[in-house]
């Protein structure tokens, strides 16, 4: 049980650790349980588009993806041409004294490889968190966000991925919420009929 305990107090980690790209970026934040938690909901979405994939499998995948950056921070793509990250390490350290260990290992070694379609879809899960975050920031004013889009966009494998991504791409953010009814803001909700 103190082994699973303390796993679980490492993962809490996660909600503190922020993500390291949007230093380069200039806006944004976010940490990396907060990531991981919209990498997994899009993962059952992409799943479930998928008859032949393993939702269970895909989801796990995209939630555990991540784990090891509670032991060695979220380093981007500028940190990465520095600095070695021995994530296998971090992944067995944190999983072997578990029950439920080899399981991590395994779904996070299938992850990374990307030969699998449950990989590749956990893969563009991963990037389609990115590309909305990428274009929250574009819709807010950042001018560099559209750049990282675009290179974002062509990470995707899948071709349900791409297909979401075109449809993010020319959808305002704020589209779910601001419905742009005059009366509604100008008047209140209750006033609208």
């Amino acid at each position: 049980m103190k082994n699973i305990v303390n796993f679980l107090f490492e993962i809490g980690m996660l909600k503190k650790i922020p993500r390291s790209g949007y230093q380069f970026l200039g806006t944004g934040n976010e940490s990396v349980a907060e990531h991981s938690f919209r990498v997994a909901i899009i993962a059952y979405m992409l799943a479930k588009n998928e008859p032949k994939a393993d939702r269970h499998k895909v989801v796990l995948m995209s939630l555990f993806h991540d784990f090891h950056e509670a032991r060695t921070g979220d380093h981007n793509y500028v940190n990465k041409r520095y600095v070695a990250v021995n994530e296998n390490k971090a992944v067995n350290d944190l999983a072997r004294k578990l029950p439920f260990g080899q399981e991590i290992i395994s779904l996070i070694d299938e992850f990374n490889s990307r030969e699998t379609l449950e990989a590749r879809l956990s893969q563009d899960a991963d990037q389609l968190d990115f590309i909305l975050e990428l274009k929250r920031q574009q819709d807010l004013g950042n001018k560099s966000a559209s750049e990282w889009l675009r290179y974002s966009v062509k990470r995707l494998i899948t071709g349900f991925a791409k297909n979401l991504a075109d449809e993010i791409v020319t959808t305002d953010s704020s589209d779910w919420w601001f419905e742009k009814k005059e009366g509604l803001w100008v008047n209140g909700p209750n006033e609208q009929k």
